[in-house]
């Protein structure tokens, strides 16, 4: 039998799909309470993996065991409730099961003539997220892999309006000889911004820098003065202490001196979606661009990140490619707004999880999460922790000792007992504990347990 026949076989039978189904069902049913990081003994194992590449085809079934044997325990158990250590997001399980059968779709999502279903389902989404953060009916949507995609797409799109604007064409001219463009952000902005910022040539030495709060909200009162060259970063969710720039008063001098505003809201954008939080975000209308994750606080699959901006033609002249072969139609065609050409269809998961949830059921999980992060704060200040931010949203910061040399000890103590996972950082010169409330599945109880595991961590390292 050769190869091709022995794939068909298998294709036919579904028994690797009934296998692999019976492995995930396992795997859900003890995610809750597994360590949160793997043992010790499960990273071992992870050599179970390291060996030549195979000279013949392997059993596919033998395959997925080992999968399943040494992957399944060496995972993080992000569905289980007590993951803080990123905003790294759960899974709800109506997108769960529709990642499954859009898998099984295999849609490349570049063209309307590869796939209509992504073509039409991207169309939509794109509707309700402007209706959702309540944006401008020009904007437009890109559906790329994470936040950090999508801010690159946002700044190439500054870059040609801001260019253009002053007669030059950056598509055809490039760099050498354009004129010169100024960014300006708050001193807290995230890596990922300054990330995009060298992508794009602009150079990080060239950042104008602006003061901020002790929250990390930038300070208008400290922008330089705006020009027509002036591309501001704003952020929605302080990576550390998940606070939001004042995004109204900045705009509104941005758009008198017709400079370009682009908030980075990977996990704080959503809060704009909610009516109890939606303050938070009053004036992002105002700006031109906003990343976004919808696998961070909306709970989709990985990956599922979103570039939004209201000047579509400078989006898609930023991004657009052309060739004989391209069939580009009056429908939506998905490649005009990413700088993708192969896509896999991640619309439809996030289609799937504003068709369930509705406007109330965004507002449900999300304000969920701030509510969460609220009971970790009392919870840890009443067992003796200090609590270094304003707790606004779904991040909290711990200061868990009078020293960095002890905090780094009771956070590997956290970390170790499996209990709940938490990352480090440092907050105003001195290291943190740093907690993301970010998944559904995170339950009072879940808050309760991890809180007893801080105290005990503590205890731990004290007595020593």
């Amino acid at each position: 039998m050769t190869l091709r026949d022995n794939m068909h076989r298998e294709q036919q039978s579904k028994a690797l799909l009934e296998q692999a189904k019976a492995f995930a069902y396992e795997y859900a049913d003890g995610a809750a309470e597994r360590n949160v990081f793997p043992s010790k003994q499960a990273l071992a194992d992870l050599q179970q993996f390291v060996e030549d590449l195979p000279a013949v085809s392997g059993d596919a079934a033998a395959i997925l065991q080992q999968l399943h044997q040494y992957g399944s325990p060496a995972t993080t158990a992000q569905t289980g409730g007590r993951y803080f250590g990123f905003v790294n997001g759960g899974i709800l399980p109506v997108t769960l099961a529709t990642k499954w059968l859009s898998d099984f779709w295999d849609q490349n999502t570049a063209l309307y003539v590869m796939s209509p279903i992504a073509s039409k389902l991207e169309e939509i989404c794109e509707c309700w997220l402007k209706q959702l953060f309540g944006l401008p009916d020009s904007t437009v949507a890109g559906f790329v892999s994470g936040t950090s995609s999508a801010i690159v797409c946002g700044l190439a799109a500054a870059r040609y309006r801001l260019l253009r604007n002053q007669d030059w064409d950056f598509n055809q001219q490039g760099h050498n000889g354009a004129p010169p463009l100024r960014i300006i952000s708050g001193r807290q902005t995230h890596s990922a911004v300054i990330k995009a910022v060298a992508l794009l040539g602009f150079g990080t030495d060239n950042i104008e820098w602006v003061e901020a709060d002790d929250q990390g909200r930038i300070l208008p009162e400290k922008l330089p003065e705006l020009d027509a060259t002036c591309i501001i970063l704003l952020q929605a969710g302080n990576v550390n202490s998940g606070s939001f720039d004042p995004y109204e008063a900045i705009c509104d001098s941005a758009n008198r001196a017709g400079a370009w505003v682009h908030i980075d809201g990977a996990f704080g954008l959503w809060a704009g979606g909610t009516k109890r939080l939606k303050h938070l975000t009053k004036g992002m209308e105002k700006a031109h661009s906003w990343s976004v994750d919808g696998h961070k606080t909306l709970n989709t699959p990985y990956d599922s990140g979103i570039l939004l901006c209201r000047d579509r033609d400078a989006l898609v002249m930023a991004l657009q490619a052309s060739g004989s072969y391209i069939t580009y139609t009056e429908n939506r065609d998905g490649m005009l707004y990413t700088p993708e050409m192969s896509r896999r269809a991640r619309a439809v998961e996030l289609w799937a999880a504003l068709k369930y949830l509705g406007a109330d059921g965004v507002d449900e999980l999300v304000y969920g999460m701030h509510e969460r992060a609220l009971q970790f704060a009392h919870e840890l200040r009443a067992a003796g922790f200090e609590i270094r931010n304003d707790v606004v949203f779904n991040q909290v910061i711990v200061a868990p000792a009078d020293n960095d040399l002890e905090t780094d000890k009771i956070l590997e103590a956290i970390q170790d007992s499996g209990e709940c996972w938490v990352g480090g950082s440092v907050w105003q010169g001195k290291k943190v504990i740093r907690i993301s409330v970010c998944s559904w599945v995170t339950s009072a109880a879940d808050i309760s347990r991890s809180v007893q595991a801080f105290v005990a961590a503590r205890t731990a390292i004290s007595e020593k």
